[in-house]
């Protein structure tokens, strides 16, 4: 059977790049640019053209980079706001305007002081007036996550009328529960009229932990893009991570989804936007934090050396890393020390192994980790040879 293509929405360079402390110049998001559209993303979302001469500048810069990716620019449903992104789009290969409005309640009482039917006006008006600059115009419901259902698909219905190839439904806040979230998109699925001629689209928040868990669940009930950024980074507690949806969806073939990503190339690209965005991710950062695929504790590192599927679901090598780390500290055993004494030249014999692990027990009482430097110290103090 063939699977389902789940279109990857990269919005580092716009969502991710709005954390404080995380502003790129335009040299460096190109350089990241360039290397999403290698990764195999399929839309690059490269700014928001009229917040900044600047944010134009790269947009505009990166439609001329990207000859693989479709290249987005954000706006408000606002005439100026899509004159502008279009301006900055006009030399991509494939451009694609993304615009939208607020659908919630609170968003139509509290930010726009509107009422419902005013707010569905303004939507309709804005990917009208879009679609007479690009083909491809993507619409987003700010607050989907806390809007009503069926106010919801009257809104989907009347953007799709009026040209949107793309159904933005966020969860802004990161309130909702994946069942929940899914739940909506198969009510979107199953109710608007029109919806063969829209692919849905999840944009997930993780203010509560949960944005990759709706983001899959939006997949599993409908959706075909997911919107998401490299090492989950974006506003407050982050987006959807890049890595772990793809990687998911990778490792349950039975979902029948598939991305054009190259997997081979997350982990380096997680580092280079590190690097670029001076926000490193936590050690056991999901798939590629610097702990995802070392073991420690002794039991475990017993059950690695011996098969590495006995506790590591993925092949480090499929996200581009090297090899699993076995880590020695004072929990680990006689086989990880024997496995790294072997890694640095030794051959241990069981006696030798037997007289030696106990004083790499003191050794590593002392130390939080003890490395290549230290297996060598030891083994000389214990008059063992490399072999």
């Amino acid at each position: 059977m063939a699977k389902d293509h789940v279109q990857i929405f990269d919005t580092t360079l716009r969502d991710g790049e709005q954390v404080p402390g995380c502003k790129l110049n335009t040299e460096q998001k190109l350089i990241i640019a360039e290397r999403l559209d290698l990764l195999g993303v399929d839309i690059i979302e490269a700014g928001f053209p009229v917040s900044s001469p600047g944010d134009f500048k790269s947009v505009d810069a990166i439609a001329r980079l990207v000859k693989n990716a479709t290249v987005c620019g954000l706006t408000r449903s606002v005439e100026n706001d899509i004159k502008v992104a279009a301006e900055a789009l006009k030399h991509a290969v494939r451009p694609r305007i993304h615009t939208g409005i607020g659908t919630s309640d609170s968003h139509i009482k509290f930010k726009f002081n509107s009422n419902r039917d005013a707010i569905i006006e303004r939507a309709v008006a804005a990917v009208k007036f879009a679609k007479t600059f690009v083909e491809d115009v993507e619409f987003y419901a700010e607050d989907a996550g806390r809007t009503d259902n069926e106010y919801l698909a009257r809104v989907c219905e009347a953007v799709i009328k009026a040209g949107a190839t793309v159904l933005n439904i966020p969860d802004t806040t990161g309130y909702c529960l994946p069942h929940e979230y899914g739940a909506k998109i198969k009510y979107l699925k199953e109710n608007v009229k029109g919806i063969e001629k829209a692919v849905l689209s999840c944009h997930c928040h993780n203010d509560l932990g949960l944005a990759t868990a709706n983001s899959i669940e939006g997949a599993i009930n409908g959706a075909r893009q997911i919107e998401c950024t490299i090492n989950g980074i974006g506003e407050r507690a982050g987006n959807t991570s890049l890595e772990e949806v793809v990687m998911i969806m990778k490792q349950h073939p039975y979902l029948d989804l598939d991305t054009n990503v190259n997997t081979k190339l997350l982990y380096s690209t997680s580092q280079m936007v590190q690097e670029h965005m001076g926000m490193f991710v936590q050690a056991n950062k999901a798939v590629v934090g610097s702990n995802a695929f070392a073991h420690s504790s002794g039991i475990h590192q017993d059950g690695v050396i011996k098969n590495r599927e006995t506790y590591e679901i993925m092949d480090p090598a499929d996200v581009g890393v090297t090899e699993s780390a076995i880590v020695l500290t004072a929990r680990s055993g006689r086989a990880a020390l024997a496995y790294r004494a072997k890694n640095v030249g030794y051959e241990l014999t069981k006696l030798e192994l037997d007289a030696v692990y106990p004083k790499f027990l003191d050794y590593a009482d002392t130390k939080k980790e003890v490395i290549d430097e230290d297996i060598h110290i030891l083994m000389e103090q214990n008059q063992i040879k490399l072999s």
